[in-house]
């Protein structure tokens, strides 16, 4: 029998939070913390509506928890996690628990939404039996591996839960309907034997995700749990279920039950009480008739809800005389550090920090690149300006010849004279007597779509297509009914028969230094079909920098992921190439108008054509 086939969680399950939760998420971690879990239990947060990494504490260290928009993304780089924990609001609640369902490393889903149409609950089992995946609810507060995963707000307080012995694996398994009493019971065992191993709310929903009787077969499989305790309620047939158990011998473990809600024969008609599944209704479903039904099967029943603590003290008592239950001895957990104010000087807290930083760090003896002193970097006469980029811009060490390769952009795209608006921007907020930086960020503000901002572009859709094995044709004719100019194709002046010198170096380079050029080799196939409509739609500075950057990161797969290449294109690094370049012209147009003293520029009249009179259209 496979461990997972009896248990739903442990001491590596992996988690993922539907809906940005931020303070069931801490107690998650809290708990892991005080239960000494070598790893926080949340792998990831689903937020449809999108954001960065959230920052949480484990224990007195601040770390951080990715949040992505959907499932899918999220699974795809989190294979470990194996629970999704679902507080959606009930409108898209069923949406992305079925798709949770259906997702193959999630073998549990916890729904903490109530009030699920009763149509939807039933398509969400049914998906789950042909899936092989558990559900948790709807309608639940979830449940706990005591000392191992606990889900969201699970065992109340961390008082709570170490006063009820939750930091450490016990011998009891416990399932009820109730989330509230879940915590109640918690207690009850605690003080009555060694505590609980394992402990789940099903949900007060009347069709639950996972009945009564199927946590009690669970528990019976599972050699950690000896004895089970089971808290329903009024309404549903779930006691009768487990009665079948005992009496078929499916169940043979101790097991004391008991259906609350027993006052309701004293209501002269049908009562809902607080679930939506615990009413008043038929004779079998009454409290009183599902006690009798359990004892008569073997079941341990108590004389009333106060008298469950002494069943189960019973039992534990017997079990340990028996050696089935050698009492586990209590663990001190850690304690979780206080507020910084009060705990500073004795190094117990924790402070949220305001800003990330992973490339550089000026708190120690030396001010550092990426952990490298800058002061190593500067002596080593083989790690230039292309090195430096390399660790700032991408957290990674480059080789030589990538670092030469980067440089070599930039000293391509310093200047393309003063004409250009950038440049143009610059000389006029100079002769209009600003200083450097205004003048500069006046220059860097033109770059876009129509100026510079083509390197990302043509980086996506060259890249996008060769992922999707689009051929070249295709690709261009896609392109065009779409209404989209192909970016990095097209230049004013170059064209085949007069090649741009700048776009053949880079070409030369790439094929000369790199270990492939598959993109470039990829583009330049576009290439020929655009020039075979007009001379000029070349490749130009722009499409060859982005195309070979890509092929400098997929020659270096020790260094750069897939995930790191689509990264590097998706947060702007190839257009930062531009700017950072292009800033080397537009300071020295600067430096060179106030050099020559240049007065106040003023557009001639014969550059503007006047529509002030007449129509205008």
């Amino acid at each position: 029998m496979s461990k997972k086939s009896y248990s739903l969680f442990d001491k590596h399950s992996q988690a993922l939070i539907y809906g940005n939760q931020t303070k069931a998420i801490q107690r998650m971690l809290d708990f892991d913390y005080i239960c000494k879990r070598e790893k926080p239990s949340v792998s990831a947060i689903i937020n449809p509506t999108g954001g960065g990494p959230q920052q949480f504490f484990f224990g007195e260290k601040e770390i951080l928890i990715p949040m992505y928009k959907t499932i899918g993304k999220a699974l795809k780089f989190h294979k470990e996690i194996d629970i999704m924990i679902n507080f959606a609001s009930l409108r898209s609640a069923y949406e992305s628990s079925l798709e949770a369902i259906k997702a193959k490393p999630i073998k549990t889903v916890v729904i903490i939404a109530e009030g699920i149409l009763e149509r939807k609950t039933r398509l969400l089992i049914a998906n789950a039996k042909k899936n092989n995946t558990w559900i948790i609810g709807p309608a639940t507060v979830g449940g706990i591996c005591a000392g191992q995963f606990r889900i969201a707000n699970t065992g109340g307080t961390l008082e709570n839960i170490i006063n009820s012995k939750l930091h450490r694996g016990g011998s009891f398994g416990l399932v009820t309907k109730s989330g509230g009493l879940s915590n109640e019971m918690y207690n009850v065992i605690a003080q009555n034997s060694d505590g609980i191993y394992e402990g789940v709310a099903i949900g007060g929903d009347a069709y639950p995700g996972s009945t009564l009787a199927d946590h009690c077969l669970r528990f019976e499989k599972n050699p950690q749990i000896k004895a089970i305790v089971v808290l329903g309620e009024i309404g549903g047939l779930d006691e009768y279920e487990i009665s079948e158990a005992l009496i078929k011998k499916n169940i043979t473990k101790p097991l004391v039950a008991w259906t609350a809600g027993t006052c309701a024969k004293e209501f002269t008609g049908e009562v809902q009480f607080g679930h939506a599944g615990a009413k008043t209704g038929s004779l079998k479903e009454s409290a009183d008739k599902k006690n009798k039904v359990l004892k008569k099967a073997g079941a341990i029943v108590p004389k009333s809800f106060n008298d469950i603590g002494k069943q189960i003290n019973k039992v534990y008592k017997n079990l340990v005389s028996q050696k089935i239950i050698k009492p586990k001895k209590d663990l001190q957990p850690r304690a979780i550090p206080a507020d910084f104010e009060d705990f500073k000087k004795h190094k117990k807290v924790r402070k949220p920090t305001q800003i990330i930083s992973s490339i550089s760090c000026d708190t120690g003896e030396e001010a550092t690149y990426l952990g490298i002193p800058i002061s190593k970097i500067v002596k080593d006469q083989n790690k230039g300006l292309g090195y430096v980029i390399g660790l700032l811009w991408f957290k990674k060490e480059l080789p030589q010849f990538a670092a030469a390769y980067i440089e070599m952009i930039l000293k391509t795209v310093a200047d393309h004279g003063p004409c250009v608006s950038g440049a143009l921007n610059t000389i006029v907020s100079a002769r209009a007597g600003k200083d450097l930086v205004s003048s500069l960020v006046s220059g860097l503000l033109t770059i876009g779509p129509r100026f510079g901002g083509a390197i990302d572009g043509a980086a996506y859709y060259f890249f996008d297509a060769f992922n999707k094995d689009l051929n070249p044709r295709d690709f261009v004719a896609q392109m065009k009914q779409k209404g989209v100019n192909i970016p990095g194709i097209g230049h004013k002046v170059k064209s085949i028969k007069n090649p741009d010198k700048r776009v053949e170096n880079l070409k030369n380079f790439a094929k000369k230094n790199f270990k492939n050029t598959d993109l470039l080799n990829y583009a330049l196939e576009v290439e020929k079909i655009t020039t075979s409509k007009k001379e000029n739609l070349i490749l130009n500075v722009d499409g060859v920098i982005a195309v070979t950057f890509i092929d400098m990161m997929k020659s270096l797969p020790e260094i750069f992921s897939q995930r790191e290449i689509e990264k590097v294109i998706e947060i702007g690094s190839l257009n930062g190439l531009f700017v950072l370049g292009r800033s080397v012209g537009f300071i020295g147009h600067y430096f060179d108008q106030k050099r020559y003293k240049q007065g106040l520029y003023r557009f001639d009249t014969d550059d503007v054509l006047y529509l002030t009179k007449g129509k205008t259209n």
